[in-house]
């Protein structure tokens, strides 16, 4: 009974139930360790099923498929896919129908992707390209609904996007509205959808007023589908602000002003941030529902505060005596309950059985321990994870604990006990430099490449620049808060590079544009309004770093100059996969914290492994850059040639008492 639809129907009426969704790593090690993380997830809170998300332009697609291998098969969680349908290869939807059906998967949340443009993406090196452009056959979701209605049947449920606050649409920005998106609505769930799963969303009356008129659509589509809301867990602030920004979703008076009291500190902004999803989830338990009523959280790859909202709304389901458990060698068995005594599982060894399919995975399952690579094994670079808590990746399959109880799972899940550090290593942001071990490392919402604009914002900030000059003066205007954002941040910049605007100004003159830095800090108070984070009473400190384009001959002179440091260690890459460091085994904190009763914390560490990752993904943001123009005009040309020509360059300096020694020598060379 792996089809959601069924699953709900056989719940009592009244009863509530949950899903967690999850997107694919960018890291070998992070995948390791999201195995850990989901399998005691599974475990502890028994989700009705769990997402698995689909790259824009299916570009984490083989990812996608690894991860719904695992849920599916290795821990036998009904999997829902996603999966979107333009500007990518045609064969690639035919593909991922046909690997879901063979790993068992029934269930698809069949969504557009982007907007088509077929000019701008297509292959021309592809002699197949205008055939196999799957812009032809999908131009909006419903078209993926009725294709695979037609070509499967009933085989798949199959689940649609629902938009409370109305969809943004790129290529119609100024039409979003709930008005406007429920037309769309309706035609897919007439052409077959079984279920609605909604964007997410903070204000409670917006949802609900827009359930209450689906249910009272003369259509009559509505009136007893499943309408499953969609909520993401408060993980920071600065997180919360850019994801309701980029959907459009309003954060409501009252819930800001809560957590503008806490945002520099970004434990209590996690505890508020429980209290708050918690709240909006017993005010729509409290509302009537044709059936079940079911929550659906984005989790963001993270363990702890997803579990205590599940736990402090009710919405854990009680034990059963029966639970899954990984053995060493990578098989999967049941194990029967008899009893659970002082925290330990007593097995009757007679009852096991080991009849499940073995996953492609096998080997792979880290044993609640944390994944590194072998030179990184007790690494003492991040004093967050230590020795007894990982595990080298060849020795990954080997259980370093006896299983744990549900009940123990459960505590660990919430960051409970010693062993709570397994579920909340690294649960401070993990974005472009944070520790790529982690499950959450990479692109907080897992969707790849991209520039996160129309093409009418895109033009409306940047315009059309045709000289490297023109490109300067968009970083100027970005520094100088003209405009708000540039092609590799949708954010105005925060106070803390504020403080080094007239350096970065002073490099943006050189024709080197910088899209990451930050300052020297050397033990500022963690309550301090610019540069401090993390819970209060404690300590912060910064090495200054750099990263930036910069022309190949301007980074061959450079090279020179900064090698003669040292001080200064650097990752430095190009478009055509050329690549060199000071050292390339490297492991640099930049950012860490010292708190009372808590180790040392260290979020942003840069590494070559975390800067490779970014590397590809920061040169094909000037490719999605210069799709929004004609190919062939001026921005075309000039995009082109500075992504074929230019280098991504990031640049410590270590001596983090001299404030100014990276400035001075970078402006100086």
């Amino acid at each position: 009974m792996d089809k959601i639809t069924d699953k709900i129907a056989a719940l009592p009426p009244d009863s509530t139930y949950f899903s967690l969704e999850f997107f694919p790593p960018k890291t070998q090690q992070g995948f390791a360790n999201l195995q850990a993380r989901l399998s005691r997830m599974a475990q502890a809170l028994r989700p009705l099923f769990v997402n698995v998300t689909w790259g824009a332009g299916g570009s984490t697609s083989a990812k996608s498929l690894a991860l719904a291998e695992l849920t599916q098969r290795s821990l036998q969680l009904t999997t829902c896919l996603h999966l979107t349908c333009t500007n990518m290869s045609r064969k690639l939807v035919d593909e991922a129908l046909e690997q879901a059906k063979v790993l068992g998967v029934r269930n698809i949340l069949a969504l557009r992707g982007d907007p088509p443009r077929s000019e701008e993406y297509r292959d021309e090196t592809n002699p197949m390209a205008e055939e196999d452009d799957s812009n032809k056959d999908f131009t909006w979701a419903v078209d993926l609904v009725r294709y695979i209605r037609r070509q499967y049947g009933d085989y798949f449920c199959i689940g649609v996007a629902g938009y409370p606050e109305g969809h943004s649409d790129q290529s119609h920005p100024e039409h979003q509205s709930v008005d406007h998106d429920l037309r769309y609505l309706v035609e897919k769930t007439a052409a077959g959808a079984d279920f609605v799963m909604t964007q997410l969303f903070y204000d409670v009356e917006a949802y609900q007023k827009y359930e209450r008129r689906l249910r009272e659509h003369e259509s009559g589509l509505f009136k007893t589908i499943q309408i499953i809301p969609g909520l993401m867990p408060v993980q920071s602030y600065q997180i919360l602000r850019r994801t309701t920004k980029l959907s459009h979703a309003a954060l409501p008076n009252e819930i800001l002003k809560r957590l503008e009291v806490v945002k520099g500190d970004d434990d209590a902004v996690k505890r508020v941030g429980v209290d708050i999803i918690s709240e909006i989830v017993e005010k729509m338990k409290s509302v009537s529902n044709p059936g079940p009523r079911g929550f659906h959280f984005y989790t963001l790859n993270l363990e702890k505060v997803v579990t205590q909202i599940l736990e402090r709304a009710s919405l854990v389901p009680p034990a059963t005596p029966t639970l899954d458990v990984a053995y060493g060698d990578g098989d999967y068995g049941q194990a029967v309950a008899d009893e659970e005594r002082d925290g330990f599982l007593l097995v009757d060894e007679g009852k096991r059985s080991h009849h499940r399919r073995q996953s492609s995975a096998k080997n792979s399952q880290p044993g609640n321990r944390v994944v590194v690579l072998r030179d990184r094994a007790s690494s003492t670079s991040s004093n967050r994870t230590s020795a007894p808590y990982e595990a080298p990746e060849d020795e990954a399959g080997v259980p370093s604990d006896p299983i744990n109880s549900r009940a123990n799972t459960l505590a660990i899940s919430g960051g409970e006990g010693a062993q709570g550090r397994e579920a909340t290593w690294d649960d401070f942001p993990n974005g472009r430099w944070g520790d790529v071990r982690s499950p959450a490392y990479g692109e907080i919402d897992g969707y790849g490449v991209s520039l996160h604009a129309s093409i009418p914002e895109a033009n409306r900030l940047w315009g059309q620049p045709a000289t490297p000059e023109d490109i300067s003066t968009i970083f100027r205007n970005h520094l100088e808060g003209k405009i708000d954002a540039i092609p590799w941040s949708e954010e105005a910049l925060q106070a803390e590079t504020l403080t080094i605007k007239d350096q970065l100004l002073r490099l943006v003159n050189k024709g080197w544009w910088s899209v990451a830095s930050q300052p020297a800090v050397n033990g500022v108070p963690s309550s301090d309004s610019v540069f401090g984070w993390g819970p209060k009473h404690g300590f912060v400190f910064q090495k200054p770093f750099v990263e930036l384009f910069l022309p190949s001959a301007d980074w061959k002179r450079l090279r020179s100059v900064i090698e003669q440091d040292e001080q200064i260690t650097y990752f430095a890459g190009n478009a055509a996969g050329d690549f060199a460091s000071t050292d390339e085994q490297s492991v640099n904190p930049v950012t860490w914290g010292t708190f009372t009763g808590k180790e040392i914390v260290t979020p942003t560490i840069i590494e070559a492994v975390s800067f490779k990752s970014w590397l590809d993904e920061a040169f094909g943001i000037w490719a999605e850059w210069q799709r929004v123009y004609k190919p062939g005009s001026p921005s075309s040309r000039l995009l082109e040639t500075v992504r074929k020509d230019y280098w991504l360059v990031n640049i410590i300096h270590h001596g983090f008492l001299e404030e100014h020694a990276l400035w001075d020598r970078l402006i100086g060379a």
